[in-house]
Formats: C-alpha cells, structure tokens, sequence
C-alpha cells in the first residue's frame, strides 16, 4: 500500500505554546512551574506535578523503556506527563507501543503524525482542563488527524460531524460565524482548555479501529479519570453517542457536569444534536460556578466573539447533569426531525465518498454500542 507523507508542524514547544494569563490561573490554581516561573507562581504550583522531576525520571529508565517511551518524553507535555508516568510504564501501555512500532516497521502509515499524537497535550496542560469532548477514532485519511478529536488542519475542509457541530454552535450563539474556506481547526478552543480527546489515539491509515483494543482505550479512561478525581472544582465533559456516554457513567455528577446527546454524524445529528444547546449550557455553568474567567469563547473566525452573548443569559449553574439523548436501554424514537438549513445529511449515492464513510464509520460504532447495551438490559 502506498503511503502518503505530508510535511507535519513541528512540535510545538513550550515557548511557543500560548501563556495562561492569570484569570486561567485563578480559575484551577497555578500551573507546574514553567521556566522562569516566578517564586510566587512556583509557590502555588500543585504538589504532584511540582515534586515531578523529568529529568531524574528519565534517567530512571530502562534502554528499552526508553526507547519505547521516546515520543512520550518528546511530545507529552509535562503537566500530563507527571500524572501518566506511572501509567506509561505499565505492561499493556508499553506492548502497545510496541504494536506501534512493529506497524512502522511493516511500513504501514498510521495517523495522526507522531508528533501530534499527544498534542492534545500541549494545547491543553493538565491545570486548564475546562472542558473535555470525549471523540472516538482518529480520521483515517491523508492530512486529516492532528491530535485533536474532531479537528484538521488546513487546507482539509471540515469533517460533516465538525460542520454539524457549527450548525448546533449557531443555534446556541447567532453571532457564531463558521471559520472562513471551510475550515475545522480547533485549537483555539484548545488553548482556551478545551480537551478533544480521542477514544483511541492513532490509526492505521484508510483502515477504522485498525488500531482498537490495543490499549489506547485504557490510556484515554485514565486521563479521563484523572481530570475527575483531581480537576476538583469541577469539569464540564461532553459525551456524544453511545460510545462517548459509557465513558462517563461513572463521573460524579455534583462536582462535574456531563452533558450528553446523539453524536454529530450526519446519520444521527437529527435525533437531538442540532438543539442540545451543549455549548451554551457548558458556558452557563462554567460562568454561574466560576464567573466570567471560566467562559470559553467558541468563535472561530477572525474578528468574531461569543463571550459577549454568553454573559447576557448568566444565571445559577442549574442541575450537574443535563441529559439529551435517550436512555441506553430505550428504544429510540421514530419521529422523524426536520432538516436543519446547512445540516450534513447524506445520499447513499452522494460523490462525497469521505463524508459517506465517516457516517458509515460511526453508526456502525453506534450500532455495536446499543446492541450491547441492549443485551445488558435483558
């Protein structure tokens, strides 16, 4: 098979990365110490992540160990690394990465690039979680996948589940403008701290779940569940679809609030997704629980804001769980919902062979979910 390259952005440094200002800070407590901290900011840095000395960590490796681990000591940043270290050096964690290089070595092309495996990382540190959108595979095709669920890079043209996404964005914020040339790069909302993470974290290219049940999964649980157990003023997840959902069952719901609908693939979005309001409502208790500096601003294109529309409909932060889908072990309604204006719905003899195969893609991934569900039920 044929494998495509593309000239990857480098990794993006510390240097590089944009600076939380203090109103981040003050929302979730100091960052660990970056260089040239100042005494006062070092001071307030979390125990955990502040006693972590990489350096010694490393130094502590086995050869093998290290060079399995290479890209985690490249490319994870260090507000994650200094939670995960444990977890990385794990059997099934370190045999994955050696499933990994086994396909490199078979010449198989996998995404995203190494080094935007983990940029989810350094777009957002540990200490600026605001908000996590559970995704699940990575996109398959060539300059598609860079790390972040959901996003691409330019030139790609946005995903029909991210053009979805825009048209629930309008409904919640009218002043909501989709990015200029068709775009769906996401990292401003990174920046601003919101995790787009993947259910698995690389795969084979042209080839869904090719890289499934290989340990990726119990990877990304516990990222997830660190941001519950130590995110403790509380975290705003997002869980759309089947799969998403079952990895937020457990959350507690009076620290953190899970908002929950139908996935935004166009064999779905229409069931719920469309009016979910989740971009809203995230705002409206980030705001009501921790004032202004917690709002995230959802614009993408240049020139454009929807802080200024969130602050007019601040309230209490209402109920820690908002729910718009339908029970698992419910059967779902068969009330058909109109169109939305602009809304990726999809002809099985449409010419848009990627936005047909993302939308086969996951409602297969849908299908196998409820059916299990369904059997739990009986």
């Amino acid at each position: 098979m044929a494998t495509h390259k593309r000239k990857a952005d480098p990794v993006v440094s510390d240097s590089k990365r944009p600076k939380s200002d203090k109103s981040i800070m003050s929302f979730f407590g100091a960052a660990p110490k970056p260089a040239g901290a100042s005494t006062a900011a070092a001071a307030a840095a979390p125990s955990s992540a502040a006693k972590f000395d990489k350096k010694s960590w490393v130094k502590g490796l086995t050869d093998e160990q290290r060079k399995l681990l290479q890209l985690e000591i490249d490319t994870l940043d260090e507000s994650w690394l200094a939670h995960l270290k444990d977890d990385i050096l794990k059997k099934d964690f370190l045999e994955l990465k050696q499933f990994l290089a086994r396909e490199t070595a078979a010449g198989k092309t996998w995404y995203p690039p190494a080094e935007d495996v983990y940029s989810w990382s350094r777009h957002t540190p540990f200490h600026n979680v605001k908000v996590v959108i559970v995704g699940q595979d990575p996109y398959h095709n060539d300059n598609q996948a860079h790390g972040l669920a959901f996003s691409v890079r330019p030139p790609t043209p946005a995903p029909p589940s991210l053009r979805n996404m825009y048209i629930a964005l309008k409904k919640d914020y009218p002043s909501f403008v989709a990015p200029p040339n068709r775009g769906g790069l996401l990292t401003p909302w990174a920046d601003q701290g919101v995790l787009m993470l993947n259910n698995c974290l690389t795969v084979r290219a042209h080839d869904p779940y090719s890289h499934s049940s290989r340990g990726w999964e119990k990877f990304t649980q516990r990222v997830i569940d660190l941001i519950v157990q130590k995110r403790t003023r509380g975290v705003v997840f997002m869980a759309w679809g089947s799969p998403a959902s079952k990895r937020v069952q457990k959350i507690d719901k009076q620290r953190h609030l899970i908002l929950q609908s139908v996935h935004p693939s166009p064999f779905s979005a229409a069931r719920g997704f469309f009016d979910c309001g989740h971009f809203r409502k995230a705002n409206e208790w980030l705001i009501g629980r921790y004032g202004s500096e917690g709002e995230i601003d959802w614009a993408l294109a240049p020139g454009t804001s929807t802080k200024s529309a969130a602050s007019t409909k601040v309230g209490a932060a209402g109920p820690s769980t908002v729910s718009t889908t339908q029970g698992l072990c419910t059967p779902p309604s068969n009330t058909s919902s109109p169109v939305e204006p602009g809304a990726v719905e999809l002809d099985p003899d449409s010419e848009d062979e990627a936005a047909l195969e993302e939308a086969l893609h996951l409602a297969e991934a849908e299908a196998e979910a409820e059916a299990k569900a369904e059997r739990k039920c009986l």
